[in-house]
């Protein structure tokens, strides 16, 4: 994969990591137009990077809510922002499950099968749609919403179910304030992200040998700067709840995805 194609595809990534139109699965279209070869544990290796650059940018973003959230818990106090610490751990048990004993099935998924992520998209258009319908409350995520909203974020491994879709769509389904559910959703991927990675790192199983650093930095950059400006702008849909148009927009791409898989 050259520079251009990294820059590319790590501005998709950025954009699409907090819009709700699934960023791995319009990774894996992007790689198939742009004739990727790569063998699935490559492709997955991209991938990580890339989320590894749009969670650099979460922090960036929610950097106050962080610190504030650790200053809180550090008191060692059962405070607000315990509780919220401990909302996060819980909606990283189920994705952490399925991350730990369905690695190599999971991996098998990354490797250009677009006729999966149109289907998934389609998936995730009807989640927003619903979503969308949704009245706004003022009701914080419960610790029983943050593992219900994990078993989505768990779903949303599969390449074309937006993570950011389903998170959001799931705690707005059940009730939750829309503000506060976006916060929830970008923060609780974060802790998730770094422990992927230092579990592959440790592990061996991150090779980047074969790999083109350069191209792997250029796309870590665009990715990086991309989701600076997706994660403010999303906050923003969310509050005024645009949700309907994504919804749309994944329905439309999902089809195209499916034709070009049929008829490639």
């Amino acid at each position: 994969m050259d520079i251009f194609d990294s820059i590319l595809l790590g501005i998709v990534q950025g954009l699409t990591e907090f819009l709700p139109v699934s960023s791995s699965g319009h990774l894996e279209i992007g790689k198939a137009i742009l004739g990727d070869k790569s063998i699935p544990e490559e492709s997955l290796l991209f991938t990580v990077v890339l989320h590894f650059a749009t969670a650099l940018s979460t922090i960036v973003i929610f950097r106050k809510d962080i610190l504030e959230i650790i200053k809180g818990f550090l008191s060692f106090k059962w405070n607000d922002d315990t509780k919220f610490v401990t909302k996060i751990a819980i909606s990283m048990l189920p994705a952490a499950f399925v991350g730990l004993f369905f690695e190599e099935q999971l991996e098998q998924l990354f490797g250009g099968n677009i006729l999966l992520v149109g289907c998934m998209l389609l998936v995730t258009a009807v989640l927003l749609f619903f979503a969308d319908k949704a009245k706004n409350t003022n009701k914080n995520v419960s610790f029983k919403d943050a593992l219900i909203i994990g078993v989505s974020q768990a779903i949303a491994m599969l390449p074309g179910i937006s993570r950011s879709g389903a998170t959001i769509s799931t705690s707005v389904l059940l009730g939750n304030d829309k503000t506060k559910a976006a916060r929830f959703s970008f923060l609780m991927v974060v802790p998730l992200i770094f422990g992927k990675i230092a579990k592959d790192i440790l592990g061996g199983d991150l090779n980047f040998d074969s790999q083109n650093i350069t191209a792997l930095s250029a796309g870590f950059i665009a990715a990086f700067v991309a989701g600076l400006f997706a994660c403010t702008w999303m906050i923003s849909l969310v509050k005024k709840s645009k949700l309907s148009y994504f919804a749309i927009y994944c329905a439309i791409v999902g089809i195209i995805a499916i034709s070009f898989a049929i008829l490639n």
